[in-house]
């Protein structure tokens, strides 16, 4: 055989493996990774639903994922056991209410940097910035004073006000603002259009995705908040639904996982479905800049 056949013979060899390993293995590969980090994270989830439906001699046996035959019994008892009816809707309150609020202060701060002439626009900006290093943890304590002297402890506004003010919200519609075309601006000046109408008609309509996505982002990190709800609010009237699931560990007798677990997958369901609702907005938003 000569030796041009066998050159041929092995470049063909090396066509059929590039495009094997091109075609089938880098793909199946990839999809065998996702599958496992998929699997990997959601684990918890399904492990949590699935002690939630099973009885103390059920979830004590090792190795046991099979669902169980209390579903109904444990989250009664979760649902009466720690109010979380009333809990979920304070929390849904604060929620709302920080989420809203920080929009709309990050929005008028935003718009009033950008297109008003401030004097120290970039300080200004800076100290901003400034306050990511003050986390409501590190100020808590001339916070609770604050609010105690204001007499705002265990109440709503107690609760949400000290999470309204926002600098990652400022920076996130300030950098959206600054690609707007300033001409936008101007037509809206030759037409009559005030500042605030400006704001309203024009800005806010094309920040909807922006707008999305900080609502997620907020929504569900104060669903999540435990410290400040557990210094502040001291009734069932602002008890908060992280506190709620802490009320349904017993610490003077066995822990019913199987109640606690019912109540964490009922306390996850409003994020989830705010989650499920907002996503592809809130990708929207944080891809906006690059398509750009």
């Amino acid at each position: 055989m000569s030796s041009a056949t066998l050159s041929s013979a092995q470049t063909a060899r090396t066509a059929q493996w590039d495009a094997f390993r091109k075609h089938v293995l880098y793909p199946v590969s990839m999809h065998a990774l996702m599958i496992l980090g998929v699997a990997i994270v959601i684990f918890p989830l399904i492990y949590a639903f699935v002690l939630s439906t099973q009885t103390s001699s059920e979830y004590y046996q090792v190795g046991n994922l099979v669902p169980g035959t209390a579903m109904q019994e444990n989250y009664e008892t979760a649902w009466k056991q720690a109010s979380l009816w009333r809990l979920m809707g304070n929390t849904m309150i604060v929620s709302l209410s920080v989420a809203l609020g920080k929009i709309f202060l990050s929005i008028t701060a935003a718009f009033a940097l950008i297109y008003f002439r401030v004097k120290w626009r970039g300080p200004l900006l800076g100290l901003i910035m400034l306050t990511h290093l003050l986390p409501l943890p590190v100020r808590i304590v001339p916070t609770y004073q604050l609010l105690t002297d204001l007499g705002w402890i265990d109440t709503f506004q107690g609760l949400s006000v000290p999470f309204m003010a926002s600098a990652t919200g400022v920076l996130l519609f300030q950098q959206f603002y600054k690609t707007v075309p300033i001409d936008l601006a101007d037509a809206a000046r030759v037409d009559g259009a005030g500042p605030l109408r400006f704001m309203f008609s024009m800005l806010i309509p094309i920040s909807r995705t922006n707008i999305g996505a900080l609502f997620l982002i907020e929504f569900i990190y104060m669903w999540n908040q435990y410290l400040w709800p557990i210094v502040v609010a001291n009734s069932l009237a602002t008890r908060q639904v992280q506190i709620g699931i802490k009320l349904l560990i017993a610490t003077d007798s066995v822990i019913q996982w199987g109640v606690l677990m019912a109540g964490t997958i009922t306390v996850i369901i409003p994020p989830l479905i705010v989650l499920l609702l907002l996503q592809n907005t809130m990708m929207a938003g944080l891809n906006m800049p690059s398509e750009r």
